[in-house]
């Protein structure tokens, strides 16, 4: 396992919504003050170019950029404290590797990976486009545990899945059922996908509704904590089990968000 900081590994998950704006309100500040030893970001909707300074290259961060060919869409990146041993951008998909979507990186002892999941709707394109990504996605899940397990390493794949697993993680989950993001057939993905891997904030928090990380901006969902929890760390049962604290860095009000998902940590020992 990784040597880190006082034997532990602090890693945060956060959907910045588009990183020049979160940048303007309050994303640089945060950055400033976590403790995280690895960030995955998604949603990061610019090239690095267009970052300011202090969130392209942030001192004291190796910083993989991993923008879309589409220009404004999707995009991520990972910021690890120790330079990465290797560094992959997305998963060997003729479709899917310009999109800004995924983006791993190998540190001791274990694979951390940064992905945004499309989002979909139901009846569109979107929607296929949602599930032709889960299809081969999951394969290479499998492979990807296959080969770290033969390396002795972990895997921890962070990010936003788009995807509610079970009714506990969206509050209004029976006005749902028949849209992208709790649809029978991707909650039974999800499954799959934790056949392979834990889902370690809620091995964590087993018997409570949410802890959500992403509330819509229209209305008061904020406020009422009407959200959604598709932010997950995705691991390897052996990283999962060192799992000793996660939870959902969400903002004291309203006004002090700066995006409209919070960021998720987890501290591995």
């Amino acid at each position: 396992m990784c040597r880190y900081r006082a034997g532990m590994l602090t890693v945060t998950s956060v959907n910045v919504n588009g990183l020049r704006a979160a940048a303007k309100k309050g994303f640089v500040e945060w950055l400033a003050g976590t403790g995280a030893d690895v960030l995955c970001l998604q949603e990061v909707r610019a090239e690095p170019q267009q970052l300011p300074d202090e969130v392209r290259a942030p001192e004291g961060w190796y910083v993989t950029h991993a923008p879309a060919a589409a220009k404004g869409r999707a995009g991520v990146s990972l910021y690890t404290r120790r330079e990465p041993e290797r560094v992959r951008v997305g998963f060997g998909s003729a479709e899917f590797d310009g999109s800004g979507r995924y983006v791993e990186a190998d540190l001791p002892g274990v694979t951390v990976a940064s992905l945004y999941l499309p989002s979909g709707e139901v009846g569109t394109e979107r929607q296929d486009e949602k599930v032709r990504f889960m299809d081969e996605f999951l394969v290479y899940l499998k492979e990807l545990k296959e080969k770290a397990a033969a390396d002795g390493r972990e895997v921890l794949v962070c990010g936003d899945w788009n995807i509610a697993h079970q009714e506990a993680d969206l509050k209004n989950w029976r006005g749902n059922k028949k849209n992208s993001g709790f649809l029978p057939e991707e909650r039974a993905w999800m499954t799959e996908v934790f056949a392979e891997f834990e889902d370690v904030v809620r091995a964590l928090h087993p018997d409570v509704e949410g802890p959500y990380s992403w509330w819509s901006y229209r209305g008061r969902a904020f406020d009422n904590d009407t959200g959604w929890r598709i932010d997950y760390h995705v691991a390897t049962p052996g990283l999962a089990g060192r799992a000793v604290k996660g939870y959902v860095e969400r903002a004291a009000t309203h006004a002090e968000r700066w995006s409209d998902h919070a960021p998720v940590t987890v501290v591995y020992e």
